[in-house]
């Protein structure tokens, strides 16, 4: 099923699919509510999987075009779309950029939530002073990039910074990965000029996280079983389980492993719960 909402500022492209628990998956990057398809074909025979365009790609649509989205914009989208959709806590798989909002999702509603599977959780403000500045800087260049040479030299900068070699990435069978190709341009615009400035200046604090360990929303550090351990999307996930005090979970794959493994990703996950 697919469905439209009206949230203040924004109208929001949902797709709902299989029966059984309600499970949210929130992409990162640019990623829309297709993103995962193959991963979510594994899943539909256990829960009811939603997924969603975040404001500004694709088919969720700014009322007021040019105007971006802030990271508080974005929580409460997901906060009016899981009202919609049930009265119990839900559980989310967040990935990068979604993972940022999920955390800010149970530090704020924290009712909308039992579990939160937070996959390599894009927050500098998680690493050491050292490290976040350093990644900030990596953030910043990759926006010039973009700006400078191109969408395409921008998207690989991306790859670089999160631990990716489309040419040397494994995938299972049944993997589906979406072309570079122009039809992924707009949403990668809008990810670079706004999304990812929420990203580069995304922060837990040390009391947010006590408030997190303490709070009723299971958290699950995890991140990519051949992620770099030095890039900083998975530094970020380490120092999130760090943070909370539990264990970090793998999942197969890189940072993009619910699009490489997307069989073995749901697996894991389903396991999880």
């Amino acid at each position: 099923m697919q469905a439209a909402l009206t949230v203040p500022g924004a109208t929001l492209h949902y797709e709902l699919r299989g029966s059984g628990p309600l499970l949210l998956v929130a992409q990162s990057g640019e990623g829309d509510a297709n993103r995962s398809d193959a991963m979510v074909d594994h899943l539909v025979g256990s829960y009811t999987v939603v997924t969603y365009d975040r404001r500004g790609l694709s088919r969720s649509v700014l009322d007021e075009p040019g105007a971006g989205a802030t990271l508080d914009e974005h929580v409460d989208d997901v906060h009016r779309l899981l009202a919609t959709l049930t009265d119990e806590p839900a559980l989310m798989l967040g990935c990068s950029m979604g993972a940022v909002i999920g955390l800010r999702l149970a530090a704020r509603h924290p009712r909308r939530l039992s579990t939160l599977v937070a996959h390599e959780p894009a927050i500098p403000g998680l690493l050491p002073e050292s490290e976040r500045r350093r990644t900030q800087a990596e953030l910043d260049e990759m926006r010039t990039t973009f700006e400078r040479d191109g969408w395409i030299a921008g998207v690989r900068r991306i790859g670089q910074l999160l631990g990716i070699d489309p040419a040397r990435q494994k995938t299972e069978p049944g993997a589906r990965l979406a072309p570079l190709d122009a039809s992924r341009e707009a949403n990668f615009d809008f990810f670079v000029r706004h999304d990812a400035l929420t990203m580069r200046d995304a922060d837990l604090t040390p009391a947010e996280l006590d408030a997190l360990a303490a709070g009723p929303v299971r958290i699950v550090p995890a991140a990519g079983r051949t992620t770099p351990r030095t890039v900083f999307d998975y530094r970020c996930a380490q120092e999130l389980a760090v943070g909370l005090g539990t264990g970090l979970t793998h999942f197969p794959g890189g940072h993009n492993g619910n699009l490489t493994h997307p069989k073995g990703f749901a697996e894991v996950l389903h396991d999880l719960w």
